[in-house]
């Protein structure tokens, strides 16, 4: 994982699901996964 919008990605979800003080937005936090997932799925298949 060396991308760089990935990694945003990825904390923004970490920050969504660990952070107290940031309100719950469910939708972000599947959308944010269906795009890891996606990259993740589009990384095994160039493998």
């Amino acid at each position: 994982m060396q991308d760089p919008d990935l990694d945003h990605k990825l904390d923004e979800l970490d920050r969504l699901l660990n952070d107290p003080d940031v309100p719950m937005q469910p939708a972000r936090v599947w959308s944010l996964l269906a795009e890891i997932s996606h990259h993740d799925l589009h990384q095994r298949t160039l493998d």
